[in-house]
């Protein structure tokens, strides 16, 4: 192996030796990832031992095993290794049945492995796998905690749109925070590649008939609502080919909707779901993301039945519009959603109608009338807003195409008072929940509840990191990252009788343990001039309230480049499909102040059993190349 290490670096030692740059693009080309603070702390403790800032090729090799062959891996390897040097491929099987419980491993598993990962050739020919094999094979995405099958589409996606999780944005076009922030077009590029499928679109009236969008009566930037359909129709299917569902919050004249519309059918073409699908009107069961796949379908208020709809296509109308009054749709902005509440301005040209209501005794409700263009209104197909009245009256009178929007805080007295009525629900309608208006911030809440008990779009701030968008992005790693999640059978049957507070028969009771090893080039603290942090690690689980809770690791003194804990932490879980394990790295400033160094949020039923890599995430969601954790995981 020494050989093939010398050649694989002679060249850049040709004219001598090299310093730190030079050992940077080293490893670079060798594709091993450092973290540089790391790096420039081995690099220097080599250097120590002679004069200047370069070194030669053996120091070169010191620092390289310094920051490749882990101690932890060097273990496994020996324990399994018949001389200490190689590993044949019957050997390597062994290792993956009795240590990663692969049981489906086989000799060509093994085989697969070593072709892919050793980088030894004459090792590689004779079916064997070298301590440098390994390493890579340990560092690969094979290892990584979350289970490969998982990676990919591999749920039943031929179910109604309702029965599954929909990854959800709330105010999409915001970067920032409500008041002043800048509305910008990457936020629904982001939002769309991150593979989320419902985004919010806030639409006012703009200059010379062009309708904008911003956040009403703040200080938001505008942007118009045509470049945001261009955005939408260049990046909708990047990252996922199923429905992308526009929801609009719209306080637009009659005129500039429809302006909308045009803009909806000319740029989005073919793209746009203007009338069901295959021409059938099929009330009783709403269609499938595979039946929708490549489709974007409008989210609004709508006049009248669908077969209205379909009867007016056929014949040619424009500025034709209807009235609405606010007891016949869920209007996000009369006084629900988080549109700062002005008065509206009434409009000058009265109509004829109103102006005969004003002579009727007046109820102390005024009942706002809110005018929609028909060619607007007919784009909305299966998903047409609502305005949520009562688990009971939507039981009598709500299709399977309307939905519901309910603000976050009567969402939660509602899991609170009546869950089972909300999951009886959430099996019939999508439910959308949306952040309450005073978080001017765009701080979010936490999503986990919601899902309990089957919300389908729970939208949160995707510009504001912290846990509660972990917990999103850590849920919709699933099923291939394509934004919709089958909901468990639990959540989907009609007569179920689960609820998050009593789980009572479709409880599938899981003991989890996981045996914390070793960190691996985690980030230094802030505090530290070189690249120290006391770094200590916490686990929890989200999910039904009696599986929610944290444990914590003890704290690893001055050591951010390879802390050692070897602790064990057992779990018991009753509802897996609904539970989120999240491991979070923190610095110990002091006992009373922790700072975040990195995160990994997945779901229970997506962990890999055996010797995992934990990789890690910044705080804005960007995964750190080279920091990790290193676990044992097993359930039964």
């Amino acid at each position: 192996s020494h050989t093939w290490f010398w050649n694989l670096i002679q060249n850049d030692f040709k004219t001598g030796n090299i310093d730190f740059e030079g050992c940077m693009r080293l490893l670079e080309k060798m594709q091993i990832p450092f973290d540089e603070d790391h790096l420039k702390h081995i690099f220097k403790k080599t250097i120590d031992k002679h004069t200047g800032d370069i070194i030669s090729m053996d120091d070169f090799r010191a620092i390289y095993r310094a920051l490749v062959h882990r101690p932890e891996f060097e273990d496994l390897f020996k324990a399994y290794s018949t001389d200490g040097k190689l590993l044949p491929d019957g050997q390597l099987l062994k290792f993956l049945a009795k240590e990663q419980f692969q049981t489906e491993a086989n000799e060509t598993t093994a085989l697969e492995i070593i072709m892919k990962y050793e980088p030894i050739d004459e090792v590689r020919m004779k079916r064997m796998m070298s301590f440098e094999g390994f390493i890579r094979y340990m560092n690969s995405e094979e290892c990584s905690i979350f289970k490969s099958q998982h990676r990919t589409i591999y749920q039943d996606m031929t179910q109604p749109l309702c029965d599954y999780f929909i990854s959800s944005s709330h105010n999409t076009y915001l970067i920032a925070d409500q008041l002043m922030g800048p509305s910008h077009l990457w936020g629904y590029t982001s939002a769309l590649l991150k593979g989320c499928r419902c985004l919010e679109i806030d639409c006012w009236d703009g200059n010379n008939n062009e309708p904008i969008v911003y956040h009403g009566h703040t200080l938001t930037s505008r942007i118009p609502f045509r470049s945001v359909i261009h955005v939408i129709d260049k990046y909708a299917f990047m990252s996922s080919p199923y429905p992308v569902v526009l929801s609009l919050e719209n306080h637009c004249s009659p005129k500039q909707q429809e302006i909308m519309a045009d803009c909806l059918k000319t740029i989005l073409g073919d793209k746009l779901l203007s009338s069901p699908i295959g021409g059938e009107v099929d009330m009783t069961r709403l269609p499938s993301p595979e039946a929708l796949k490549f489709k974007v379908l409008i989210k609004n208020k709508k006049v009248g039945t669908l077969e209205q709809s379909l009867l007016r296509m056929e014949d040619e109308y424009h500025g034709e519009t209807e009235e609405l009054s606010d007891s016949d749709y869920d209007s996000e902005d009369s006084d629900t959603d988080d549109t700062l509440p002005l008065k509206q301005p009434r409009s000058p040209s009265k109509r004829k109608g109103e102006r005969r209501s004003s002579l009727l005794p007046q109820k102390k409700t005024k009942v706002r009338k809110t005018k929609i263009a028909l060619a607007l209104s007919d784009l909305v197909v299966y998903t047409k807003s609502q305005k949520f009245v009562s688990f009971d009256h939507s039981q009598q009178h709500q299709q399977c195409y309307e939905n519901n929007s309910i603000g976050e805080s009567y969402a939660r007295k509602l899991v609170r008072g009546s869950a089972k009525e909300f999951i009886a629900h959430t099996t019939r309608f999508i439910t959308r929940i949306y952040p309450k208006g005073t978080r001017m911030s765009s701080s979010n809440y936490n999503p986990q509840e919601f899902w309990n008990v089957g919300c389908q779009m729970v939208a949160l701030n995707f510009q504001t990191p912290g846990t509660q968008m972990e917990l999103q992005d850590g849920k919709f790693l699933d099923n291939g990252g394509c934004g919709y999640v089958l909901k468990p059978p639990f959540l989907r049957d009609r007569n179920t009788t689960f609820t998050p507070r009593n789980v009572g028969g479709y409880s599938k009771p899981m003991s989890l343990s996981i045996r914390l090893i070793s960190g691996h080039q985690l980030p230094p603290s802030s505090m530290s001039k070189t690249n120290k942090a006391d770094p200590k690690v916490q686990i929890e689980i989200y999910g039904v309230p009696e599986d929610q809770t944290r444990k914590k690791s003890s704290v690893i003194k001055s050591n951010a480049l390879c802390p050692k804990w070897n602790e064990t932490f057992s779990f018991h879980i009753q509802v897996p499909e609904l539970a989120m394990i999240r491991f979070c790295v923190e610095d110990e400033v002091s006992l009373v102040n922790n700072e975040f160094l990195g995160q990994y949020t997945l779901p229970v039923m997506s962990l890999n059993t055996g010797y995992r890599r934990i990789p890690l995430m910044s705080k804005e969601g960007i995964k750190l190349e080279s920091a990790s954790l290193f676990a044992h995981v097993w359930f039964y």
